[in-house]
């Protein structure tokens, strides 16, 4: 069983809400199409894990008073990220590049990881290959998050942005930043974030399982989620560098990105 639990800084709210395994919730898909989405009105939360589908847009409904243990949701506007889910072709080729974004973070099983704006075939691959003390989702989307605690009970979600992730799961040793253009913030500050939330030694992957060219055309037909750019060698050195992160590899190919950040706590 799943719930939706605020943090107790108001100043957070709407978007950050987390999801544990206290009540039961039920998505109630909804077929729209593509780029279309439903928003969450200040009602009640009526959810059930049965109902957990494939689509990427839903709606929720009320028809009586909230009962005890129940939370009420302020508006909140879903987007639409099939996109995440697309990309991840079903051949030996995106396996292995999946694989080698995932052996970069070297997880061990005392490992505490955080993954920010993944695919759910991401999340299936990390957890089949990798046992770690920790795994923390973070996503923008609840559908995303309630699809992949249905499956994964043990995993820990948490809905919002990446800079604003409570400091009761730090510190970590690993960071997936799976789709980077997605984070509204400039990249000195998700770095000084980071270093506030690392551990010494860990290290950050950041990637992109097509590369630039594959990013180029989700910006086009996504310019909503797809907001910022992939950095390059330079400004992601320069960057990483003022917050004590080392560049230790990078990868800037036509079909994948990948760059492998280690941290040097002061």
């Amino acid at each position: 069983m799943h719930s939706l639990s605020f943090p107790s800084s108001s100043a957070l709210l709407p978007s950050v809400f987390a999801l544990d395994s206290s009540h039961l919730l039920s998505l109630q898909p909804k077929k729209l199409n593509r780029l279309q989405s439903s928003s969450f009105s200040p009602k009640l939360v009526s959810l059930s894990q049965s109902y957990v589908s494939r689509h990427r847009a839903f709606s929720v409904s009320s028809t009586s008073p909230p009962p005890e243990g129940t939370v009420s949701v302020v508006d909140f506007h879903e987007k639409d990220w099939s996109f995440l889910e697309s990309m991840e072709l079903d051949s030996p080729e995106h396996t292995q590049k999946m694989e080698k974004i995932i052996k970069a973070g070297e997880i061990s099983e005392s490992s505490r990881v955080l993954v920010s704006i993944s695919s759910e075939a991401f999340v299936d691959c990390l957890v089949e290959s990798s046992a770690s003390q920790l795994l923390l989702i973070v996503h923008d989307s609840l559908f995303v998050l309630a699809c992949v605690k249905e499956k994964y009970d043990k995993v820990k979600c948490w809905q919002g942005e990446l800079i604003y992730v409570p400091e009761k799961w730090s510190p970590l040793d690993v960071v997936f930043l799976y789709f980077l253009p997605a984070l509204p913030f400039e990249l000195d500050e998700v770095f000084k974030t980071l270093s506030q939330r690392c551990s010494s030694g860990a290290r950050v992957v950041i990637s992109h399982p097509q590369g630039r060219q594959g990013l180029e055309q989700q910006r086009k037909e996504f310019s909503d989620v797809v907001v910022s750019d992939l950095p390059d060698n330079s400004t992601l050195m320069n960057v990483a560098k003022k917050h004590s992160f080392e560049l230790t590899q990078f990868v800037d190919e036509q079909g994948l990105y990948l760059a492998v950040l280690k941290f040097s706590k002061q």
